[in-house]
């Protein structure tokens, strides 16, 4: 863990480079240091995956909004003041990422942050 999953308008792919976008945010998660300068979150437990919605509606209709939404899944035990500043460090890479897009395409975009305790986590690797 972290795992964030994007969620977004297919229609984006033509505007912006959403590869550029996962790279630039699991980047961003790898770097986060707590207070005492230790990393938030593992390497090598980090992943970052989109996926376009070839299909989707906006609840008001207008067809030439877009939309995402990110959600990331941590395991417990950092503190609520350490969550919010991941959130708020995610979106500001997320506003700055689409920030050429401003005045051309409305763009709506979602972060939620879930945490909890697995009920079974299992691991396997090749390598």
């Amino acid at each position: 863990m972290p795992h964030l999953h994007i969620d977004y308008c297919g229609t984006l792919d033509a505007h912006s480079d959403m590869q550029q976008l996962c790279a630039r945010l699991a980047r961003t998660l790898v770097q986060m240091e707590d207070d005492g300068g230790h990393a938030i979150f593992p390497l090598n437990g980090t992943r970052v995956l989109a996926y376009p919605a070839p299909h989707h509606a906006v609840a008001d209709g207008a067809p030439d909004k877009v939309f995402v939404y990110l959600n990331l899944r941590i395991t417990a035990g950092r503190s609520a003041a350490l969550v919010e500043r991941v959130g708020r460090t995610l979106l500001a890479q997320v506003d700055a990422h689409f920030a050429p897009l401003s005045g051309k395409l409305p763009v709506r975009v979602t972060l939620h942050i879930d945490e909890g305790h697995p009920i079974y986590e299992g691991k396997w690797a090749s390598a």
